[in-house]
This record gives C-alpha cells, structure tokens and sequence, in this order.
C-alpha cells in the first residue's frame, strides 16, 4: 500500500474514532462510496509477473524489517502564567486578547494563512460556549464556530431566546492544529490544550458566566482531563463543575450534522433546557416540545 493511500486511511480511521467518541454508533457508507475505496486499494498494490520457472534455490534470511517512525513533534512549552490586570471586563479582555493574539507559541503553531483564534460575544454573558479547537473556517476568520457547525450553534443559541452576540464563544485550543493531509481536521492533543487552558480560564474568571456548556468529546477532556473511561453517551446531559462554574455537556454541532435523527436533536434540546432553567431564561410551552 502505498504511503499516501496509507496516510488517508488513516485519517479516515482517526475520524471514524473522534466520532465514536462522540457518541456516533453506526455510520451510513454508499456504495459507491466503498468501491472506490476498493478501487484505490487495488491500484496501490504492486502488480506481480509471473515468475520464470528456475531450479529450486534456498531461500536467503530475510533482513529485519524497519518501521517507519514518524518525527517527534517538537514539545510545547510551559503553559503561560497569566496575572489579570485591574480594570472592567471590556479593558481586561482586551489585554487578555492582545496577549493571546501576540502568543509566540500560538503564532508558531499555525497554518499558512491561519490566525490565532481568541473567541468573542458579550462580556457580560450568562452562557460561555466552550469547543474544542478552530476549524479550517475558523483559522481564516479569526472568530469560533463560523462554518456548517457555528451556523448550526447560532441555530440553538436562537432557539434559546438568544442571539449570538449575547453568549460567549470560545475553543480551549488558540490555534487550528497542524496536520499533514490536504483535508479534515485534526483533534488537538492533550499537550496542545493543556498549553493554551490558562488563556481560556482567564476568559472565564473575567467574564464570570453562570454556566459553560462543553460542545464534544475533546473540549470535554481539555477541560476536565483525559478519561478513557469516559463516554458522551452517558456524560451529556450532566452537570460538572469548572472553575467553580456549572458545566453542561452535550455534543458538538458537527455531530448533529452528521447525525440528523430527531432522537440525538432532542438529546441535545434537553440539556439545553437544562442550561435555560439554570441560567432563569424563560422557556415557552413550544420551546420545550422542540424535536418532540
């Protein structure tokens, strides 16, 4: 198989396993779909002639096979201490983003083109949406959840009562991580997010939300930690507590758009029923029938 075609299905295979995580248990492939899957797999094998007939010879031991490692990834630094200056929370934020923004770790972490990713919405917000890590969209945009999954977040922030400009939105990771293939994205590792939790709590100590609503698997772990244990089947829909603010859990857009049962949409209406009750926003008879 040849080393591209290995790379891609490697991907796939580590986007199969983001999914499962997030609770995906069953995945719908055309087809056509699988063919050329097949297709491909072929075509990478070597064709083999047919060997000419000769006498027997005996065969010669066959030298230890190398495997190929892949280049250790520089390590990341020390996560940044932060001391907050004085000040409202207009004039703290800005300091804070000015810092994240000119961030030499963030800045030497990103893609052609890319940008450092800060967050943005209302200083003064009750709800703090928390993901995982910019998208393709996102790193050219410099703002959170602007692709298919933030026009689906803006979709459940209105069906609240809210507009997007009155939450807050932000992703534990600054920066969109790096892979090598030309497509998808790539979750960020542990190390990543560890480094970059001190920006996101500075956000959350000046902002002061009345609850934090983790979007996916992997935003989950970087604020609570790896636990292989852990599930999105059985932890969403709980509360968990961060920096001594409520936490929600529940699945990140890009799930519902990959899974469209009315099932999985209730689920997630029904933890954000939960986060309205929390927070006192007033919720209407057709609000809490939604996807019934």
């Amino acid at each position: 198989m040849s080393v591209k075609l290995g790379e891609r299905l490697q991907a796939v295979e580590e986007e199969l396993r983001r999914w499962r995580e997030e609770g995906e248990t069953a995945v719908f492939v055309e087809e056509s779909t699988l063919q050329v899957v097949r297709d491909l797999v072929r075509s990478s094998q070597p064709k083999r002639e047919p060997a000419a007939p000769s006498a027997a010879k005996p065969a010669k031991p066959r030298p230890p096979s190398r495997v190929r490692k892949a280049a250790a990834k520089p390590s990341l630094p020390e996560p940044p201490v932060l001391a907050i200056p004085d000040g409202d929370k207009t004039m703290r934020l800005e300091w804070l983003r000015d810092r994240v923004l000119n961030c030499s770790t963030c800045l030497a972490n990103l893609n052609p083109k890319g940008k450092v990713v800060f967050g943005g919405g209302d200083s003064e917000a009750d709800l703090f949406f928390c993901g995982e890590a910019p998208g393709a969209d996102e790193e050219i945009a410099g703002e959170p959840f602007v692709g298919a999954a933030g026009q689906f977040l803006d979709k459940i922030i209105k069906g609240m009562g809210l507009a997007r400009e009155q939450v807050y939105v932000a992703n534990v990771m600054k920066w969109r991580p790096q892979h090598d293939n030309p497509y998808g994205n790539r979750p960020p590792t542990q190390d990543e997010m560890n480094f970059c939790l001190p920006y996101l709590k500075a956000q959350i100590e000046i902002i002061q939300p009345k609850v934090i609503v983790a979007l996916g698997a992997t935003a989950v772990s970087g604020l609570l930690g790896p636990d292989p244990q852990r599930r999105m089947g059985k932890v969403r829909g709980q509360w968990f507590e961060f920096e001594e603010v409520p936490l929600m859990i529940t699945f990140h857009p890009s799930y519902l758009l990959r899974n469209e049962s009315k099932r999985t949409k209730r689920q997630v209406w029904e933890d954000m029923l939960q986060v309205m009750e929390q927070v006192d926003l007033p919720i209407s008879e057709r609000q809490r029938d939604f996807y019934t």
